[in-house]
């Protein structure tokens, strides 16, 4: 894990706990024990706070860069969404910042470093990277938007919207809720897999193309 300062763990529970809307500069100042006045000795305004907090997300992201991209890429994908997972407010911000920390420069120097190593032009790398966030940052609102987490709350989730009267108007949809969502061990996560593997399968048959 990432080595962080006290201050920083506590703005990050907080935000964790209670989401942005908690992050007033009476509440930060609060968590740290000062004054709220006394923030803007060390901070310009919220705004930087909130990417000193971005930038804390971005650090908790790996990208073990070995030669293989593939690889490195999927690790990524899947240490970016369990990142956002345990930070959800970040989820839409994560690229908004206009003055990125060093955690966040890495990141992104990273990524790109291991996809031109691997091959990847100039252009197709940006392809790539473009690709890949929006898949993995579009997973993650899905995610964090669906009224339920397990594979049993998914099932009384399907049961409560397709009633008996909605399976004969809506028979592609009850099937799939039988026979996939309401199944034993469903996870709705486990479908980032499967859409992750044809992002990388159509980028490594361009790269090869």
């Amino acid at each position: 894990a990432p080595r962080r300062t006290q201050a920083e763990q506590r703005l990050l529970e907080l935000a964790d706990r209670e989401g942005m809307e908690a992050l007033t500069m009476r509440r930060l100042g609060k968590a740290l024990g000062v004054e709220a006045m006394s923030l803007y000795n060390h901070v310009a305004g919220k705004e930087d706070l909130v990417g000193g907090l971005i930038d804390a997300v971005f650090s908790e992201i790996a990208v073990p860069w070995d030669g293989d991209w593939r690889a490195a890429m999927r690790a990524r994908a899947f240490s970016a969404r369990e990142a956002l997972a345990r930070h959800r407010w970040a989820i839409g911000r994560m690229e908004s910042s206009t003055r990125p920390g060093p955690a966040n420069l890495r990141h992104h120097e990273a990524v790109l470093r291991c996809l031109r190593e691997a091959g990847f032009s100039i252009p197709l790398a940006a392809h790539a990277y473009s690709a890949l966030d929006s898949y993995i940052y579009g997973f993650a609102l899905q995610q964090a938007s669906l009224p339920f987490d397990t594979g049993e709350q998914a099932g009384d989730y399907a049961e409560q919207v397709l009633g008996q009267t909605m399976v004969a108007h809506y028979p592609y949809m009850a099937e799939v809720a039988a026979k996939h969502v309401m199944q034993p061990r469903y996870s709705y996560a486990a479908e980032f897999e499967f859409g992750l593997e044809l992002i990388l399968d159509g980028l490594q048959k361009a790269l090869s193309s």
